[in-house]
């Protein structure tokens, strides 16, 4: 007897139950999802085909402009003729079909091009497969998934399940994707390579250190993603390249919108972590995400630019990292160096807030530009280090490649400025005794040299700079710099240029002074006339920032030299490692600036040398057999190369597949003394791998090595 429900009584217990039982055969002819299967495995078909097998996730990460498999289970057999499904994908807070951020996905007898839609190509009992496809133009992100069927008893819509979410990326692979890349090569190179290299110092003196973009290491795509929705843009812009990139490169670094990076160029690391230290993204992303948005201490530009790298390679964007040597920073947009000197030829720092950097690092990301004149797409530069604001805030970028080597400086984003960087002129202005400012000399082959990249498929350096420019001194290359211009606030400075018959050149001998050691350059002075010449030559070293800001003066000379007609005269100059061991700063640059006037002609002479003390090496040496799964050691050795003591010398280390980021205290190190120590690890992925080191400290920073082991599979290395 049911006694729990006083309405029911034995006389109405057979009309419940009937009406019960026809509920119940409602509910079974109800067609309802009972799970999803998405075929998610690294090694299955979606992931291979879609090259997204390398991320370090379970998750489904799938390309845009291609098609996918999944699996529904239902509640029962999918009858075509009665029953109906369709997909639903939701991304951001507010999903809208109108704006691309709720994609409703029908079922229909066979798929299309450019159009989403699904079609089932296999049917066992309750189980049907779809064939799935997306459009090459779709947001990227993370999407919510949910199934709704309809049948005549009704309709159902499954429950969302976190772990069926579906990532969308950006795919070079698609013709019909405006990131795509034709060469297979050049895709594993700027998608799928995740360690590469940076390069720094002088045009002289190239240094270079390899740097981890990891940009498949696990929880990497969820910060990616973070950062995308930290920047608080909407989700409906997020399909267009252009846009993405422009959203990375504000957010990278934290000024004004709490981005990753926290810039300090200050030499004072106290509250965070030295730039030198960094040897890799993963650590730092890691951790911005972990505080949630809280920007990571500290970055200098060659961090900014391998951070970027990681993030537009992980969400599908070709991307590379570049070093500008010789990099102009113009602060007023006269598209102009500017250099003002006083009534004596002395250096006016209040005013010469335009700088040169001995070297800068930015990025290029591939795309199409649908919104430029045709021929603009391929390379684009796109600039984290928060140097000038862009629209009010402090980004750069993507400005395409072709219109900078052209000067047509007008076409966004930021062209000029990027141009600036590497094809502007250095022009001298004296003071008048009235105040005013007379243009006395300038200079053309200054800015933009040697500017570099990994190569493709090999750790060599590859030169660019003739994709950002034409050869220096030809009349492409001149009339670009004069159409350029044009646009800019002193596009007065441009006249006939005067006669000069004695000419100034700074040289330096083999790979340059190293740290601890004396510098010696040569300086030429050339008089190519019939008459003698005698130059009042002033010099004044300094010691820079590596972004071209002045921290103080080491010397300053003055030195009358007499040339006879036809003569070429030779100075050697010194500077003893006494008189800048106190005033070093990151990256050990110092800038020589000469400038004179010829008494006879009143002809003016000027130009700046910029070179860099070397640093010494980490050397890392593996020891035993490298197998997952197994533990081996590496040894790292160093010599301090300067007759003082190294104060609280930290060492960094990390490696894909090796070891996660681990720092390590070895206290102090004596004058020119030797130390080694002994690291186990155990390698996690086969192949071949880097492990990284750096070494940081007070006193000397910019040291670094990097050793390539191969870790070999443990069922491989055991047959």
């Amino acid at each position: 007897m049911v006694k729990s429900c006083p309405c029911v009584t034995m006389a109405t217990l057979p009309h419940f139950t009937h009406l019960t039982l026809l509920y119940l055969c409602f509910v079974a002819l109800l067609l309802k999802v009972q799970s999803i299967d998405l075929i998610k495995s690294k090694s299955e078909q979606n992931r291979m085909e879609h090259h997204t097998d390398l991320y370090q996730s379970e998750d489904f990460i799938i390309r845009r402009g291609q098609t996918f498999q999944m699996w529904i289970t239902l509640s029962r057999p999918f009858n075509p003729s009665t029953d109906k499904l369709h997909l639903n994908l939701k991304i951001g807070s507010v999903p809208t079909v109108s704006k691309g951020t709720h994609i409703i996905i029908p079922l229909v007898d066979e798929l299309r091009d450019d159009r989403w839609e699904a079609a089932v190509v296999k049917q066992d009992d309750k189980k049907i497969k779809l064939s799935v496809n997306s459009l090459p133009t779709a947001v990227i992100g993370r999407y919510q998934l949910t199934v709704q069927t309809n049948c005549p008893n009704g309709q159902a819509v499954s429950t969302h399940e976190p772990a069926n979410d579906i990532y969308i990326l950006f795919n070079p692979w698609c013709e019909d994707d405006s990131v795509f890349m034709d060469s297979e090569d050049e895709r594993k190179e700027y998608v799928l390579n995740d360690v590469g290299t940076i390069y720094y110092g002088t045009s002289q003196q190239i240094g270079q250190r390899t740097w981890n973009y990891g940009q498949f290491d696990e929880g990497i795509l969820a910060a990616c993603l973070f950062v995308l929705e930290k920047s608080g843009t909407p989700p409906s812009g997020w399909g267009d390249p252009v846009n993405v990139a422009r959203i990375i490169s504000a957010m990278v670094n934290s000024v004004d919108d709490h981005g990753v990076l926290e810039g300090n160029w200050s030499g004072n690391y106290s509250a965070g972590t030295s730039p030198t230290f960094w040897s890799g993204s993963v650590e730092i992303l890691k951790e911005y995400h972990k505080y949630i948005g809280s920007p990571i201490k500290y970055g200098q530009c060659w961090v900014f630019a391998g951070v970027v790298t990681t993030v537009l390679r992980c969400l599908g964007i070709p991307c590379r990292t570049v070093t500008n040597f010789s990099s102009a920073h113009d602060t007023d947009v006269s598209l102009t160096t500017d250099v003002y000197l006083d009534e004596n030829l002395d250096p006016l720092d209040h005013l010469n807030t335009d700088s040169v950097w001995n070297f800068h690092v930015w990025n290029d990301c591939w795309m199409a530009r649908p919104d430029l004149p045709p021929g603009m797409g391929g390379w684009q530069a796109v600039d984290a280090t928060p140097q000038e604001t862009s629209q009010g805030t402090f980004c750069c970028g993507p400005a395409s490649l072709m219109a900078i080597r052209n000067g047509q400086v007008y076409l966004k984003h930021d062209s000029a400025f990027v141009f600036a960087e590497v094809n502007s002129d250095k022009i001298y202005w004296q003071r008048n005794t009235d105040g005013t400012f007379s243009q006395i000399h300038s200079e053309k082959k200054i800015m933009g040299h040697f500017i570099s990249t990994k190569a493709v498929g090999s750790n060599e350096r590859n030169d660019i700079t003739h994709l950002y420019k034409h050869p220096e001194g030809t009349e492409e290359e001149r009339i670009a710099v004069e159409s350029a211009c044009r646009y800019g606030t002193k596009a007065e400075a441009y006249s006939s240029p005067t006669a000069e018959d004695v000419s100034i050149e700074v040289t330096m001998d083999g790979i340059g002074p190293q740290m601890g050691g004396d510098a010696n350059l040569t300086i030429s002075l050339k008089n190519s006339s019939s008459e003698a010449r005698t130059v009042v030559l002033h010099s004044q070293v300094a010691v820079m920032y590596y972004t071209g800001v002045h921290k103080s003066t080491v010397r300053k000379d003055k030195t009358d030299v007499a040339i006879l007609p036809s003569e070429s005269k030779i100075l050697e100059w010194s500077l003893e490692y006494e008189d800048y061991k106190d005033q070093l700063v990151d990256q050990a640059a110092l800038m020589l600036t000469l400038s004179g006037r010829v008494k006879e002609t009143q002809q003016v002479l000027a130009t700046q040398f910029s070179f860099r003390l070397r640093t010494p090496d980490l050397n890392i040496k593996p020891i035993g057999k490298a197998m997952v799964g197994e533990k081996m050691a590496v040894e790292i050795s160093f010599t301090n190369p300067l007759p003082r003591v190294l104060k609280g010398v930290m060492i960094h280390v990390e490696g894909l597949g090796l070891l996660t980021a681990r720092t390590i205290s070895c206290g102090d190190i004596g004058s020119r003394a030797s130390v080694s120590m002994t690291e186990h690890f155990i390698p996690s992925l086969p192949g071949p791998r880097k492990l990284l080191a750096s070494l940081d400290c007070k006193q000397l920073t910019q040291v670094h090595g990097v050793a390539d082991i191969t870790v070999q599979d443990k069922s491989n290395g055991a047959r």
